[in-house]
């Protein structure tokens, strides 16, 4: 069977809405297992694992780790949903596409401006976050005109490798997960001789309202299979290849943070919350010139993160151009690269005026509780696909039935009722824009 057709979908995922698309058809499906799993790596892997440590710390002190668990055993149900999901709705768009085979237009549109939202505010967030790394070592890189200067041509990079092609894509996605991947793993094994016991006894337990902020602040940090599930037109053989991938590359990245977390709180103990760059400042008690190699695997990670999310946040654009809910110039497919070059052009744009304008922090808090409205869409769209008896055949089983959406659900509901004023606004603002939208999309058609 030709690999990414509609006949070829729909006889491993039986009653799966696949879309028929000319665009989706004209996309290159060059994504497989490795790829896609090192995609969830690098897009996850990004800012947040060189400055998590420092702000667990200071909310939740010793007890951070457990954080870190419980953020991990939430993503569990999680991540499972969207194998599920994903394994049968083998359309571009992710999130966006789940709602909207599973719930109609409107739920489904509401869900991917949450997305879009999401993203482009994570991506700033890490940009700005990378322009700041970069100040520790070039310092004029900290003054605005340099700095904007600096931003620019970041995401002119990320553009370029993103236009030249899903295969070049994915080449950099997997060189970048590498890269990032392995200087941290030694960190941890390095660091375990260095780990003091008594830095991570726990003396009293933290605030509830310090666990749910800090909850906000993992599931920012967790977040990255949504967007690399985002170009499913691109990935070969969805229905099998997604479960998996998904499994093995969220499993390595709560690994990977968990042991960070450990090794940082076991070696600093208590400066670990006022220290500025605490994995550089680890590094440099581990080796020699430590310090110096760790700031530079931040500003690979970055950047890595940044392209992944490019790439597949870009399709989120061109899935939205498809269906007529944006521009139709976004839809279009470049004939010698086969890639939504408009598309991932509009979206660069789009993240580097937000990192020029914000900062880590305040981005990251607002698109870790849009991610959670995302989140609970794609628990609420397995539990539908299954009610739909939307992948009966080979295509993976949710085995826990609807128990393990309602586990999901209720857990990312307990993590938004800890955000501000502020947060709640901007995603409530966020969801009304996005029905206004709609709705004058749909009074422009019917007039």
């Amino acid at each position: 069977m030709a690999d990414g057709t509609a006949v070829d979908a729909l006889e491993q995922c039986p009653g799966a809405a696949v879309s028929s698309n000319p665009g989706d058809a004209a996309l290159v499906r060059a994504v497989g297992f490795w790829a896609l799993a090192a995609s969830i790596v690098n897009i996850t892997i990004g800012t947040s694992i060189f400055a998590l440590p420092r702000s667990l710390a200071a909310s939740m002190g010793p007890a951070a780790p457990i954080a870190l668990v419980l953020g991990g055993l939430l993503f569990i149900p999680i991540v499972r949903c969207f194998a599920f999901a994903g394994s049968c709705v083998t359309a571009t768009g992710g999130p966006y596409s789940y709602v909207d085979r599973s719930f109609g237009r409107l739920p489904g549109f509401v869900i991917a401006i949450m997305f879009w939202i999401s993203n482009v505010t994570g991506s700033g967030g890490l940009s700005a976050a990378l322009a700041d790394q970069v100040a520790l070592i070039l310092p004029w890189v900290g003054q605005p005109i340099p700095r904007g200067l600096f931003l620019f041509s970041e995401y002119c990079l990320l553009a370029a490798l993103n236009v030249w092609g899903v295969r070049v894509g994915v080449m950099a996605i997997i060189a970048f997960a590498a890269a990032k991947t392995i200087p941290l793993l030694l960190v941890v094994l390095a660091g375990i001789p260095h780990v003091h016991i008594e830095n991570l006894r726990i003396e009293h337990l933290p605030a509830w309202t310090s666990v749910g902020a800090s909850l906000v602040i993992i599931v920012f940090a967790y977040s990255g299979i949504e967007t690399a599930l985002a170009p499913s037109g691109e990935i070969r053989n969805p229905s099998i290849i997604v479960p998996k991938a998904a499994l093995v590359g969220v499993a390595m990245v709560i690994g990977l943070y968990i042991g960070v977390q450990v090794i940082a709180q076991g070696v600093l103990g208590g400066s670990l919350s006022s220290t500025a760059a605490p994995l550089a400042t680890v590094a440099g008690i581990i080796i020699p010139a430590g310090s110096l190699i760790m700031v530079s695997t931040a500003a690979i990670s970055l950047v890595g993160s940044l392209q992944g999310e490019v790439m597949g946040s870009s399709r989120l654009l061109y899935a939205l151009a498809r269906d007529g809910f944006l521009p139709s110039s976004l839809a279009t497919i470049s004939e010698r690269y086969r890639v939504p070059r408009r598309a991932i052009l509009v979206h660069a744009a789009a993240g580097g005026l937000l990192a020029c304008a914000g900062n880590f922090t305040a981005l990251a808090l607002v698109s870790g509780g849009a991610f959670c409205i995302v989140y609970i869409g794609v628990c609420a769209a397995a539990w539908r696909l299954q009610v739909l008896n939307v992948g009966s055949g080979p295509s993976m089983k949710m085995r826990g039935g609807s128990l393990i959406p309602v586990v999901g659900i209720l857990g990312l509901l307990a993590i938004l009722f800890t955000l501000r004023l502020g947060e709640w606004l901007a995603i409530g603002c966020t969801a009304v824009v996005a029905c206004i939208l709609y709705s004058a999309r749909r009074s422009g058609r019917q007039s």
